[in-house]
């Protein structure tokens, strides 16, 4: 590619044109480890669920874990606003409480 090739592709990413098609591979790839991410989520709250005694402790960090880093993925996609993924997956308060946040669906 020549020098005048690759100062006109900058110069249309920078004016919000992307001919590359780099832009629609980023939201795909954005899209992919948003999914992935919550489907980890989603199988550390069945976890949850079904533990009992000790083996709960374990699996309520995991929870705890699991649904943070969901957040941050969300968030990192743009979505700041998480009280619906809490009503929708039903996370327990325990799991909010024990990832330190102060967001439960009663406040």
């Amino acid at each position: 590619m020549s020098d005048r090739n690759r100062l006109a592709n900058l110069s249309a990413l920078k004016n919000g044109y992307d001919p590359t098609g780099l832009r629609l591979e980023i939201a795909g790839e954005m899209a992919s480890a948003l999914g992935a991410q919550g489907k980890r989520a989603a199988d550390a709250l069945a976890e949850l669920r079904a533990a009992t005694g000790e083996v709960r402790e374990l699996k309520l960090d995991r929870a705890a874990y699991a649904i943070w880093a969901f957040f941050i993925q969300r968030e990192l996609c743009g979505m700041r606003n998480h009280r619906a993924i809490i009503a929708e997956l039903c996370v327990p308060d325990e799991v909010l409480r024990r990832m330190g946040s102060a967001a439960t669906l009663k406040s």
